[in-house]
């Protein structure tokens, strides 16, 4: 199985497990990578034949990826207070994650003063909001429970998996006739819902979470749609150190995430998420039961997964 998306990184996993149960496969390997040498994700949209409906983004300077998601990260400023300081949170909680991790891309400390003065990208989004653009790949290996017991190493349980999106997530990501509660969010909350149905567990259930993070803005989004904070309370929830690995009550990313780690199409959080479930972690969050994995935001499919032990 493929990861076609960033967005179905996770579903992917889960419709490999699907496939498992329905006696359809004994063995799946879901396998993302990235390969950049020809040309750079973010640089796509220049790529596609001109149409009148992307003629129209691209005029307007909407050229890729991160200049879409600018809008939906300034709409939220505008309706409920969210600052570039919650922004500059996030990217710096998950560089300190990555400084501890040896693998990860961007090792070096970065400070206030460093998130401030990077270059703007697409307002109000800097160099730092940007995920990295990496060369790699990870594969994951599902296969069923019976089978697992005999493994090497210590299985790891698909509690839950969701794919899809809501009305308007369902669209293609540069649909923008969405209501304000739509627009500025993840598109998460259909999945939320499912993912904490299948579970039986709530948001306080969870350990820690593995958020995909191609713009940090869209990590403070999906933390409103899972429901560890209100909707618009996002930037507060970050502000207070919830997520950081250090005293967090909720650790986020903690091996530096797609901000400092490096890009994977999100299967980074995938491993990220097993590890920390087997105890072998670098930032291994104390007795970590159950971890939250999402993939996207994106256009079709968004996901999610709960890990167990």
């Amino acid at each position: 199985t493929l990861t076609g998306s960033g967005g179905g990184s996770a579903g992917a996993v889960g419709l490999a497990a699907s496939a498992i149960v329905s006696g359809m496969a004994e063995t799946v390997v879901v396998v993302g990578g990235t390969q950049m040498a020809e040309q750079r994700f973010g640089s796509l949209m220049s790529a596609y034949p001109q149409t009148p409906e992307n003629a129209f983004f691209s005029s307007a300077g909407l050229v890729g990826p991160g200049h879409m998601f600018a809008l939906l990260a300034r709409r939220h400023m505008h309706l409920y207070g969210t600052t570039r300081e919650h922004f500059a949170e996030v990217a710096i909680s998950t560089r300190l994650n990555a400084m501890r991790n040896p693998g990860a891309v961007m090792r070096k400390p970065m400070s206030r003063d460093d998130y401030f003065n990077a270059p703007m990208i697409a307002d109000p989004c800097c160099l730092f909001d940007f995920c990295l653009e990496t060369d790699g790949a990870i594969a994951v290996v599902v296969t069923s429970t019976e089978r697992a017991r005999d493994l090497r190493r210590d299985p790891v349980r698909i509690l839950a998996s969701t794919h899809g999106g809501g009305r308007d997530w369902g669209r293609a990501l540069y649909w923008m006739n969405m209501p304000d509660e739509a627009f500025a969010s993840g598109g998460h909350a259909p999945v939320a819902r499912g993912l904490y149905a299948q579970a039986g567990v709530t948001p306080g259930d969870i350990d820690c979470a593995q958020i995909y993070d191609h713009f940090s803005p869209m990590v403070i989004t999906q933390l409103e749609d899972y429901g560890f904070c209100g909707k618009g309370e996002g930037g507060p929830f970050v502000a207070s150190g919830a997520i950081r690995y250090d005293g967090g009550s909720l650790p986020v990313n903690t091996d530096g995430g797609q901000l400092s780690a490096g890009y994977i199409w999100g299967m980074s959080h995938v491993r990220e998420g097993v590890e920390q479930l087997r105890g072998t972690a670098v930032s291994q969050v104390a007795d970590a039961e159950l971890v939250l994995v999402t993939g996207g935001p994106s256009s079709l499919p968004v996901s999610g997964l709960i890990l167990a032990k």
